[in-house]
């Protein structure tokens, strides 16, 4: 067996410094010669999804000492979504970037074997799958777990509901509209966030962490296993006994990561009604690893992935409803033909694990054959309007909006369509263009899951769309087409809508138009004047002279190189 990489780093007089810094962190000889694992922890008290994870770390920690490894915790940023709302959310994307680079720069600087990474939301989990596929050390990731749902009867003479996160942003949008009252929309405010944990409904973050479930970077049940059930202390020494085997004898994450298990993690998005914002950090993920992953591959994937589930808000299900059902590996299970059978996971094949895991209830993870549609839940448009590509969650999209012309409603920013809603003026059958969101124009890429939602609440999901080079929550449901490549900021033709114009949407023909004739799009083009950027500065100004394309993941790029 080849020598560890700490070994090396650390033997002889060469390695005498370092030695005697490690042991004023409180190791001595024997810690020095076990394996160094790196504990990556995105705690933070600003997030409920990261609240926990301190404790998480040190059970994950006695875990990697009783299998004869050494345990040594670093910290990462963590932004939330849901609290970085407006301006603060032109920094959430890019913050996925610094994550990345805070895993892979600390692998690069210490002589660690191996990687335990424990995060739980929307960027972190990405961007410390990215930071590793950059270290190329054998990693497992340990998420944090969904937060409990609101079970109980509701306060405020509400009557009796399970409720999730997705449920507050749609009760905006019902106060608003005068379908509840404050004191009813002030108790679904205290009462719907019924522990830590990441927010209960199938959105970004719980998309993510059971992607990487199924691509076989977790222990079993890890993504779906609710945050404060008793369970999650097993699960995390396991977490850490298994990662100190690793660092011996491996795989390296990109003997996991192949292309075969991105795909098996494009199928469980798609067979789960995952998030739109997966497509962005799979893209993201495949470039770190080299993998020829592309954004017309989803669509190809979807039209062969039925949708198996759906979660909230695309349905009643919650995700406790999924791990009962047998989480992940009971998705998989009913997927198993169509899955890489050379797929490997950091607790052996693929295949051979989920023979040991039936679906305990069919009505909530439907058979292959027996699916509630036979498409997965994203579908990739191209046409006119988003000739690179464009992403919608038709999961979640009423029958009748599946295809639908209307005219252009055209805001510049988040803010305006808000406000637009918030004055009560959109009309049933508008189409809301919301341009210079884009990672770039943005920059950062906001996500618009208040107005999305806010459009439900008000009653209008069934009869308005809202289309964006911007993103949406994984959470959102309705007519929302996100990801419209090339950007306004690039240029794309999105910049050259104009208020009135009629656009078509054409979900099942995969197919997004702008309804005006070429020569008065080139007239358009010949005067476009682009707006300033929301948000400059610091870190803003490098990420939008260096961010990619959302069809591309909209990874950072180096810039070309002096002729």
């Amino acid at each position: 067996m080849p020598s560890l990489r700490s070994t090396q780093a650390l033997a002889g007089s060469t390695g005498t410094y370092a030695r005697a810094l490690l042991k004023a962190t409180g190791l001595d000889d024997r810690d020095l010669a076990r394996p160094l694992i790196g504990i990556a922890n995105s705690y933070s008290e600003l997030v409920p999804g990261h609240v926990h994870l301190r404790q998480l770390a040190a059970w994950a920690g006695e875990g990697v000492r009783e299998a004869g490894g050494t345990a040594r915790e670093f910290n990462v940023i963590a932004a939330c979504d849901g609290i970085a709302q407006g301006p603060g959310m032109h920094a959430v994307l890019p913050t996925r970037e610094v994550v990345a680079a805070s895993v892979e720069l600390m692998a690069r600087a210490h002589p660690l074997d191996a990687l335990l990474l424990i995060a739980s939301c929307d960027k972190i989990v990405p961007g410390m799958l990215m930071g590793a596929a950059r270290a190329g050390l054998p990693t497992i990731l340990l998420p944090g777990g969904p937060m409990l749902p609101c079970l109980d009867p509701s306060p405020g003479g509400l009557p009796p509901a399970v409720r999730t996160t997705s449920d507050i942003k749609e009760a905006i949008g019902a106060f608003e509209s005068g379908r509840l009252n404050e004191a009813e929309l002030h108790a679904i405010e205290a009462a719907t966030c019924a522990s830590a944990g990441v927010c209960n409904m199938m959105g970004t973050a719980m998309t993510m962490c059971c992607v990487a479930e199924a691509m076989g970077l977790t222990l079993p049940r890890a993504a779906t296993m609710p945050a404060v059930d008793p369970q999650r202390t097993p699960l995390a020494r396991a977490t850490g006994r298994r990662i100190a085997e690793l660092a011996r004898d491996g795989p390296r994450v990109g003997e996991v990561l192949t292309l075969g298990a991105l795909e098996n993690g494009v199928r469980m998005l798609m067979a789960s009604g995952g998030s739109t914002n997966g497509v962005l950090h799979l893209l993201a993920l495949a470039h770190e690893l080299g993998l020829p992953l592309r954004l017309q591959r989803f669509d190809e994937l979807s039209r062969a992935t039925p949708l198996l589930c759906r979660f909230k808000p695309a349905s009643d299900h919650t995700l406790l409803d999924l791990d009962r059902a047998g989480g992940v590996y009971a998705v998989l299970s009913h997927l198993l033909g169509v899955l890489d059978p050379e797929a490997v996971t950091v607790n052996g094949r693929l295949l051979e694990l989920l023979g040991d895991h039936a679906v305990r209830d069919t009505s909530i993870v439907r058979p292959f054959g027996e699916p509630l549609a036979a498409e997965g839940g994203l579908a990739v448009l191209y046409g006119s309007l988003a000739p690179e590509g464009a992403v919608a969650k038709q999961s979640a999209i009423a029958p009748a909006m599946l295809r639908h012309r209307g005219p252009a409603r055209v805001f510049d920013s988040e803010e305006a369509v808000r406000d637009a809603l918030l004055a009560h003026d959109v009309q049933p059958g508008d189409v809301l263009v919301i341009r210079y969101e884009g990672p770039r124009g943005g920059p950062g890429m906001r996500e618009l899951s208040i107005p999305a939602a806010m459009l439900v609440g008000m009653g209008l999901g069934e009869s308005v769309a809202m289309v964006t080079d911007g993103r949406f929550s994984g959470a959102t449901r309705g007519p929302c087409v996100g990801h419209v490549c090339p950007e306004a900021a690039a240029g794309g033709p999105i910049a050259l809508v104009r208020e009135g114009d009629l656009i078509e949407m054409d979900v099942p023909g995969r197919r997004l138009d702008l309804l005006v004739p070429e020569a008065e799009l080139a007239a358009r083009r010949a005067s476009l004047q682009h707006p300033p950027p929301k948000a400059a500065g610091g870190f803003l100004d490098l990420y939008r002279a260096l961010v990619s394309s959302a069809s591309e993941g909209a990874v950072l790029r180096a810039p070309a190189a002096p002729v």
